[in-house]
């Protein structure tokens, strides 16, 4: 995959069932579905939420949806289709979330993460997160969760740094 077949755009409620299927075998797979098409829309529509999608060649190659408040970000769902995986989408879509955060003036990011995925935990760690605290029967009693975070005000000045050796 090259950079120029990969775009991200924010997503449209149209995409919202395609989103929340995702969600369902990628993220939610042996818990009960909660990401529906119904709460994917909804949180397409909502003025503090970004739902962010990449497609490549017009398929949904990965999304991601991320809360905003006033003072920090929480990453809720990331996923990126099996074909698509380790070639960077998950690494770009955290990204321009992250610049979003930054811009709104927000320098903590939140996540949950299954106890269990090795590989996730793995990619938001390379990604800069550090783990906060376990959380036992966080989905929905029946599996366990590390919450993870990142300071964001890292990136805003390594940012500065690099644009000023241009």
């Amino acid at each position: 995959m090259t950079s120029s077949e990969l775009t991200l755009r924010l997503a449209r409620p149209a995409e919202a069932t395609a989103i929340a299927s995702l969600s369902r075998d990628l993220i939610e797979y042996g818990l009960p579905w909660r990401w529906t098409p119904m709460r994917v829309a909804a949180s397409i529509r909502a003025a503090e939420v970004n739902v962010l999608v990449a497609r490549i060649h017009g398929k949904i190659a990965g999304f991601a949806i991320m809360r905003y408040g006033e003072d920090d970000a929480h990453l809720d769902l990331l996923a990126v289709a099996p074909p698509y995986q380790r070639s960077g989408v998950g690494r770009q879509l955290l990204e321009w979330l992250e610049k979003c955060a930054i811009v709104a003036g927000i320098f903590s990011v939140a996540l949950e993460v299954r106890a269990g995925n090795e590989g996730a935990q793995r990619f938001y760690e390379r990604l800069g997160y550090h783990t906060l605290a376990h959380l036992p029967g966080y989905y929905q009693g029946v599996e366990a969760a590390l919450r993870m975070g990142r300071d964001l005000s890292c990136r805003l000045s390594d940012h500065r740094i690099q644009g000023t050796q241009h």
